[in-house]
């Protein structure tokens, strides 16, 4: 889309939320499948469903509920999209991405992610917790292609940090001061939405993957591009082991991701409160 149209649809979007709520957010919450609940957490003043929302993409993927929600979290001034998008639901990348836009529009600072991964690394098992410390992108889509719009971010924006050093460090130091297990991970992205074969695994690993999902680095992308300083949790929902693979089963994977839902609300209870001084 040219970059006026999509500033254009951002500006619709960003109006129509305003006409319910002038509430400006300190931080953007952009929850994936099975974590939906976690935005139980939040002290909820608007609720909007994402069809209310003139040009809004809607979510279709299983358990994502696709509701924007304004309120408070420990404190925090918050937006919450409970329910992402996912270009293999045949999205183009800029469409994946206007949650993470508007957040900025809407005047958030940080944005936190969650999703769902298959672990490629033998030592993470189904239910473990890691935090992305960088990734690749194999999904052969990007966000920011087509022309720049200087109102949403630079040309070329540098990636050598995707994911913010300080809330990295941050979460690290509340995981081990709650007794809780968090890796660092590096996250390949794929288009999906089938799921990969041996092989295609066997490669990810070698290029030093850790886990594997079908979101998170378009978000990280333009998160980077328009300024938002980014932390992202992921769920070990499945094990990718080339010799050692079960059919997939959609229903454990939800299931998965919920059974860690309480690990990551900790998580979040303790880091959500120390942004107010960051």
């Amino acid at each position: 889309m040219p970059s006026d149209q999509e500033y254009t649809r951002l500006q619709d979007i960003l109006s129509a939320v305003r006409q319910q709520s002038q509430r400006i957010p300190r931080l953007a919450l952009l929850l994936g499948t099975g974590l939906g609940a976690i935005a139980d957490a939040i002290e909820v003043e608007v609720r909007i469903p994402y069809q209310q929302l003139p040009e809004m993409p809607v979510s279709t993927a299983e358990s994502h509920a696709g509701e924007l929600l304004l309120g408070t979290v420990h404190g925090i001034s918050v937006v919450a999209f409970s329910g992402r998008l996912h270009c293999y639901e045949g999205y183009a990348a800029h469409e994946v991405v206007v949650p993470v836009r508007l957040a900025r529009l809407l005047g958030a600072q940080y944005l936190i992610m969650g999703s769902a991964v298959g672990g490629l690394d033998p030592r993470l098992q189904v239910g473990d917790v890691v935090v992305l410390e960088d990734h690749i992108n194999a999904m052969g889509v990007n966000p920011l292609v087509g022309p720049n719009d200087d109102r949403i971010g630079p040309r070329w924006p540098d990636m050598i940090e995707p994911y913010d050093q300080g809330l990295l460090s941050l979460a690290h130091q509340q995981a081990l001061s709650h007794g809780l297990a968090l890796r660092s991970a590096v996250y390949v992205a794929v288009l999906g939405p089938n799921l990969e074969t041996r092989a295609e695994y066997r490669m990810l690993r070698n290029w030093g993957a850790d886990v594997v999902g079908m979101s998170t680095v378009p978000e990280a992308i333009a998160a980077v591009h328009c300024g938002l300083k980014t932390l992202s949790f992921a769920v070990v929902t499945d094990r990718c082991l080339p010799d050692a693979l079960e059919p997939a089963d959609i229903s454990k994977i939800i299931a998965a991701a919920q059974s860690a839902e309480p690990t990551i609300t900790t998580l979040l209870s303790s880091i959500v409160p120390q942004l107010q001084e960051m």
